[in-house]
């Protein structure tokens, strides 16, 4: 009996990630957010939910809220770049993990 040689890792892992992953937008919206929004935004804030195109997004602070709040329209935008659709029509920020 023959031995297969090791298998790579990163194709279980990811078919794991993507069977726990929210269905719909918001999970579409969860694996593009860091992309979108850059490494220090995605540090401090994270989309959470989503209803008829509002992505909510839980940030760090109330001065992280406010600046996101602040840079919406540019977000959207690179949001539904990445997305290849137009399905995100604005963010609500609000405080708390």
């Amino acid at each position: 009996m023959s031995r297969r040689g090791p298998r790579p890792l990163a194709p279980a892992v990811e078919s794991f990630v993507a069977a726990i992953a929210p269905a719909g937008l918001l999970g579409e919206v969860q694996r593009v957010w860091a992309d979108a929004v850059g490494p220090v935004i995605a540090a401090e804030a994270r989309p959470v939910a989503e209803r008829d195109g509002t992505v909510t997004v839980a940030c760090a602070s109330a001065v992280w809220a406010h600046e996101l709040a602040l840079l919406a329209p540019s977000l959207v935008d690179a949001l539904n770049t990445r997305l290849a659709s137009s399905r995100v029509s604005a963010l609500r920020c609000r405080t708390g993990r």
